[in-house]
């Protein structure tokens, strides 16, 4: 990890990109690119691949997984038997962690919607809360499987009674869905289940085709192809955000546990070699025994490649306060943001972006992961500026409702159309005048 010394410094050092900008692309992926679309730029590889489903549908499906990823598929869609036969595969003691996980996570997203979900009613005016018909979430996989995620976007859906639950996500190379996922599936409630990854699966979801039925709105985080579709296909659908590489902050003081940053900045650099690890602390002694401790606990991981490409891109950045670290925090607007101080709650006050907060050294990043309760498909790449954790509030839409009657048209009639006439919109006058002429 680079160490680096001074507000000034980790500031410059700790400027953003966007999302889709923070992805590097290798040589040999823009080669791979080239060969498959003509193209060496993933955007306009996307926008090809988007093309193609919507004009061939189903067809574009099946030779765009052979192309791209070398599965031939049989099916698109996952039969409702292979859910519940995913529980036999997956044993006993997981399914029971999943539960655990899923009803912490109903329980967290039922009282958010029971704080939130009250219609609005003013005199004449008033607001109307409804649920989306359909959405479709993508799951990432293919090498792995993440069943946590189909928790952790599917129950906050269905908690804000959102009718119809499509998931997506990539098949492995003999064409299946783990069983993890397909049970972490059923476990949630999701309606239909399609083998299908990529940025063909976004188009699929936001365009439909003879298989998939279209959808409301995209979620839920996935390589660098599925945030570039979410990015193209917004607005023909809506979506939760252009999620990208993970990363942590560590706010920490001498009282901090030198082994649990250590062993939070590795868990972190083990998502993904883009993943960002960073440490902002006061104490020369705690960074230097935090680097110690890396060096010791990183042994023996099985993704210790991984991790070491990862912490390349980490930073231990040396601050003069907590005031300045806070700071760096709030331009940073990390995804996670954990607070190993002596006084985390006084410094939690001070903290205005981030996705997710965790207070004092027992809070863990990887309990936010799994189970702690809100969902872990946070906003990166600096959005936490102006974006929040996906919630209830993606899966609702508010509708605006106007009463007027006779007397209010004569207390409001003669302004609006005076504002009218003021734009130009002299239909618009009419329309009012009309009603006035009435009395």
């Amino acid at each position: 990890m680079r160490k680096i010394e001074g507000f000034d410094a980790a500031r410059k050092a700790l400027s953003r990109l966007t999302p889709a900008e923070s992805y590097p692309v290798s040589a040999a992926l823009k080669h791979k690119l080239e060969e498959m679309f003509g193209t060496a730029d993933p955007e306009q590889a996307v926008k090809v691949i988007i093309n193609e489903v919507r004009r061939r549908g189903d067809a574009a499906i099946f030779d765009l997984t052979a192309k791209i990823d070398g599965i031939k598929l049989t099916a698109l869609e996952v039969p409702r038997d292979e859910l519940s036969k995913a529980y036999k595969e997956v044993g006993d003691e997981l399914i029971s962690a999943l539960k655990l996980a899923a009803e912490r996570v109903n329980a967290f997203h039922t009282a958010q919607r029971d704080n939130i979900w009250h219609e609005l009613a003013n005199g004449d005016v008033g607001q109307l809360l409804r649920p989306l018909e359909r959405v479709g979430i993508y799951v990432p996989g293919g090498t792995a499987s993440y069943p946590s995620t189909v928790l952790m976007t599917v129950v906050p859906a269905k908690v804000a009674g959102v009718k119809e639950v499509i998931l997506v996500t990539p098949p492995g190379k003999d064409g299946a869905v783990p069983p993890a996922t397909l049970a972490a599936a059923d476990i949630a409630g999701v309606d239909r289940v399609f083998r299908i990854g990529g940025a063909q699966a976004v188009a699929a979801l936001a365009y439909g085709t003879e298989s998939v039925p279209r959808v409301d709105k995209v979620c839920g985080p996935g390589n660098i192809f599925v945030v570039l579709a979410k990015k193209l296909v917004y607005g023909a659908v809506a979506i939760d955000g252009l999620q990208g590489p993970s990363e942590v902050m560590i706010i920490a003081d001498d009282t901090a546990n030198p082994g649990y940053c250590a062993a939070d900045l590795l868990a972190q650099a083990e998502h993904d070699p883009l993943a960002s690890a960073i440490l902002v602390t006061t104490s020369r002694a705690l960074a230097e025994e935090i680097d110690r401790e890396l060096k010791k606990q990183i042994t023996g991981l099985s993704r210790q490649s991984v991790i070491d490409e990862s912490l390349k891109r980490g930073v231990i950045a040396l601050v003069d306060s907590l005031e300045e670290a806070v700071e760096l925090a709030n331009l940073y607007a990390p995804e996670h943001l954990s607070l190993m101080v002596k006084d985390a709650g006084t410094l939690l006050k001070k903290v205005t972006s981030a996705g997710c907060v965790l207070i004092g050294d027992a809070a863990t990043v990887v309990l936010g992961d799994y189970i702690a309760g809100p969902s872990h498909v946070l906003p990166t790449g600096g959005t936490a500026r102006f974006s929040s954790p996906l919630n209830i509030t993606d899966f609702i839409k508010f509708i605006n409702t106007i009463a007027i009657d006779e007397a209010g048209m004569k207390e409001l009639g003669r302004a609006a159309a005076l504002l009218a006439r003021a734009e130009g919109l002299d239909a618009h006058a009419r329309a009012v005048e009309k009603r006035l002429e009435q009395d």
